[in-house]
């Protein structure tokens, strides 16, 4: 079947050849800072269980939050604004009863990024793009919960596959350009995601592009599901992602030999977004916005990146000084892998000609 092309894409390649892009900064951590009560969270939709937490739900119950912490960031520099839509999935919006809620939670969201990244491109003519987030849920495909029985799983791929289907669906509806799959604790999750995707691609009949984003779990550089940085990126090539990289996990600091590593391997544009160091023993972060876009000014200077923005504890002080840090250096020149069969259990396997 014959898919329409997307023009973001191609748009957004072509940016990216003559510069380093920004995408944004955290939100759950902005939205703290409004100090919203659970009346805030849950507004007039009558739901049944404690709003308080639900970010996504903003959306509805006061957009202005996710609407201001969008201009901030595209005020400060960013190119790419993510939606506000990390847990706006069945799966973790049952944990609030708001299960019926998830389409119209993903199309508002989306719309309102839209609006906002074609206000400030018509400002100044420049590109703005919009990434529709999807989170990893709270299940695992690759692992059981229950230590007794380790055969056990939680859900099924066909179910996880519907989930993520709904939601690619609806961001698309509102006017995602991409389908970020973010904070990729289990790749098998990542996978299902992908199909997820090429499911709607399908019956919307258009290409809808994929950025794939893996989270460390430890200091080896493994995710939750045992897959190493090179492993990640053998198992999801095939996707041909728009953008593949690291975001969340720990600091810049930890995070620069994996950095290192993807970027010699993976034929196609990396995107890191680090959280704002490491959080202190009150779970806030310190690391001031010089810091931070010192520390990632480090990839660009030895040519890694090619998206560089925050994740927990960034604020749109970090991306405004990670713009201006690598504002003059070029963009990282994808890798070209000579062609051999490339595989990956939890490590990667390249097969001898």
């Amino acid at each position: 079947m014959s898919l329409t092309p997307s023009t973001a894409r191609i748009a957004f390649l072509e940016q990216a050849r003559q510069r380093i892009l920004i995408t944004d900064g955290a939100f759950g951590t902005e939205i703290q800072n409004f100090k919203l009560s659970e009346a805030d969270y849950a507004g007039t939709l009558g739901l049944a269980k404690d709003q308080k937490g639900n970010n996504d739900i903003l959306a509805l119950t006061k957009p202005e939050v996710p609407e201001s912490i969008h201009r901030a960031y595209f005020t400060a520099g960013a190119d790419i604004a993510e939606t506000n839509t990390f847990s706006a999935n069945r799966i973790s919006q049952a944990d609030y009863a708001a299960e019926h809620l998830v389409r119209e939670i993903n199309v508002e969201s989306a719309k309102l990024a839209r609006r906002v990244a074609d206000e400030f491109t018509a400002k100044d003519g420049r590109p703005r793009f919009v990434a529709g987030a999807i989170g990893p849920t709270n299940k695992t495909l690759s692992l059981s919960p229950d230590v007794n029985d380790p055969g056990f799983r939680e859900i099924d791929w066909d179910h996880l596959v519907d989930v993520y289907a709904e939601q690619v669906h609806a961001l698309v509806e509102g006017g995602a350009d991409f389908i970020l799959i973010e904070t990729v604790f289990d790749t098998l999750n990542a996978k299902a995601g992908v199909m997820s995707v090429r499911k709607v691609e399908k019956a919307l009949g258009r290409e809808i592009p994929i950025m794939m984003s893996m989270t460390l779990t430890d200091l080896s550089g493994r995710n939750l599901s045992g897959h190493t940085v090179e492993a990640f990126w053998y198992a999801i090539r095939h996707a041909k992602p728009l953008t593949v990289g690291l975001n969340c996990s720990f600091g810049a600091t930890q995070l620069r030999p994996h950095v290192k590593a993807l970027s010699e391997i993976a034929d196609t544009l990396i995107m890191v977004y680090p959280n704002a160091g490491l959080p202190n023993e009150l779970g806030e972060y310190d690391e001031m916005p010089k810091t931070t876009a010192g520390l990632v000014k480090e990839w660009a200077d030895h040519g890694q990146v090619n998206v560089l923005g925050g994740c927990c504890g960034s604020t749109p002080a970090h991306i405004a000084a990670m713009a201006q840090a690598v504002a003059a250096l070029p963009p990282r020149r994808m890798a070209v892998p000579e062609t051999v069969t490339r595989l990956a259990g939890l490590e990667p396997f390249i097969m001898a000609a």
